[in-house]
């Protein structure tokens, strides 16, 4: 990458998970904190953590499409906007429904679709799989910091300030929007980046696909419904204040971390998705047995906790893969789309499922729904086909008509390591899946049209 292109990466990465900082940074209080507030149901503690979800479940793809029409920037402006709104009501809120409509405007802010947009707008076709993959990346690592800092400034603010800073970290993405990204000098729909409408329906009844999508639902209505409980589960355990409880987040998510990372190497060099994705599974079904069974201790909570980030974290490596690994090269942005819009709907759904269970069985039986979604889930990957390990990869090729598109992806598919191809004539872009350790990129990227340095 160039360096402007790597800054870009690092701006809109830096921008992207800030907003998702906010949104995770109450995860490991709320639940303890909610009875002080009034009008406190553990339905509605469910419905608080959870209802930004739903929000950006809704309009994450339409201001997408609002994007293409009226710019990338402004609707990043305008959903930070929106999120500082939501902030701001949800840390002036004295009653539950305060915080719940603060959280669902936090949600409405729903940025996603435009970042990855202008992303694509501002990096060049074959760097592009590189900036997706930074900014995925910071997503997670905004998980893990906010599970750590959370704690921390609740024992010195407060849930309210949790709030404000949330409003101050978008604030300041406003200001990078507006001072340090670069407008782009064309804004075109770009199909491995973005939602095609009339592709849509496919992706969603497309049968591998759909089982990833509902993996990932699955995945975060585990999450966010264990969050519900967690924060007493580990406050009865762990003797420390609530402010406090980063000194057990944080080791867990380093450990966790280290472990997960020679499992990602395997999944990919050795070609082990599957049978990884299934012990996954397995292991998230079986922590949240032991959770409600084994969680008396803290040594024993704590190890629970170790080996359901290990699950988790190696999960959120390995399904976003396997979604470009599935998809038509032509299509990931879609495919992509439907995905995460089915994680949004997990957060909602395990939201207000975990609260729902609660009020009518007790903290434990959170625990046991989860296994059963979790045993379910595993059914499914169960009868997932095995993926073929093919990368996707883009090449300018250089706008022309629809007869000399359809010859030059002809040519392409005869390179050696080229599995699929399809050039987009109005685009000048050829979609590709190869094989990395067989490609003859020389051969390759004598088709490529290369544009003026970005």
């Amino acid at each position: 990458m160039s360096g402007f292109e790597r800054r870009v990466a690092f701006l809109l990465a830096g921008i992207f998970s800030t907003r998702m900082l906010g949104l995770f940074m109450i995860l490991p209080v709320f639940a303890l904190y909610a009875k002080q507030i009034e009008g406190y149901t553990p339905f509605l503690t469910g419905l608080a953590l959870g209802i930004y979800g739903l929000t950006q479940a809704f309009f994450q793809i339409p201001l997408g499409l609002l994007s293409d029409r009226i710019g990338r920037k402004p609707v990043i402006i305008g959903g930070l906007l929106v999120f500082i709104i939501g902030s701001v009501v949800a840390a002036m809120a004295d009653n539950m429904w305060g915080v719940i409509l603060g959280r669902g405007l936090q949600g409405a802010g729903a940025i996603a679709s435009a970042v990855m947009a202008l992303a694509a707008d501002l990096t060049r076709e074959e760097h592009r799989v590189k900036v997706m993959a930074l900014i995925g990346i910071s997503i997670g690592a905004s998980f893990a910091v906010a599970l750590v800092i959370g704690p921390l400034i609740h024992g010195w603010a407060g849930i309210s300030g949790i709030f404000w800073f949330t409003a101050i970290l978008a604030m300041v993405g406003v200001v990078l929007v507006v001072s340090k990204v670069p407008k782009p000098a064309v804004s075109r729909f770009r199909r491995d980046a973005q939602v095609e409408m009339d592709w849509i329906g496919q992706a969603l009844s497309h049968p591998q696909l759909l089982r990833l999508d509902l993996s990932i639902f699955i995945l975060h209505f585990i999450l966010m419904a264990s969050f519900v409980v967690m924060p007493e589960f580990l406050a009865a355990q762990f003797t420390a204040d609530v402010a406090s409880h980063w000194k057990v987040y944080l080791p867990v998510l380093l450990l966790s971390m280290v472990v997960v990372s020679p499992f990602i190497f395997l999944a990919e060099k050795k070609q082990y998705i599957k049978q990884l994705l299934i012990a996954a599974i397995g292991l998230v079904a079986l922590t949240q047995l032991a959770f409600f069974q084994f969680a008396a201790s803290f040594a024993g909570l704590a190890f629970l906790l170790l080996l359901f980030f290990i699950a988790f974290n190696l999960l959120e490596a390995l399904l976003p893969s396997l979604v470009s690994k599935m998809a038509p090269a032509a299509h990931k942005g879609t495919a992509m789309g439907a995905y995460s819009t089915s994680q949004f709907f997990g957060v909602f759904l395990g939201g207000i499922g975990g609260g729902w269970c609660v009020s009518q069985w007790g903290n434990e039986s959170v625990f046991l729904m989860n296994m059963t979604l979790a045993l379910v889930w595993l059914g499914l990957i169960l009868g997932m086909t095995q993926p073929d390990y093919h990368s996707s990869y883009l090449l300018n090729v250089g706008v022309m008509d629809e007869q000399r598109a359809k010859q030059i992806a002809t040519q392409l598919t005869g390179i050696t390591g080229v599995v699929e191809a399809l050039v987009i004539a109005a685009e000048g872009v050829a979609y590709l899946k190869v094989d990395l350790d067989e490609l003859d990129l020389d051969a390759l990227t004598a088709y490529s049209v290369s544009p003026s340095e970005v």
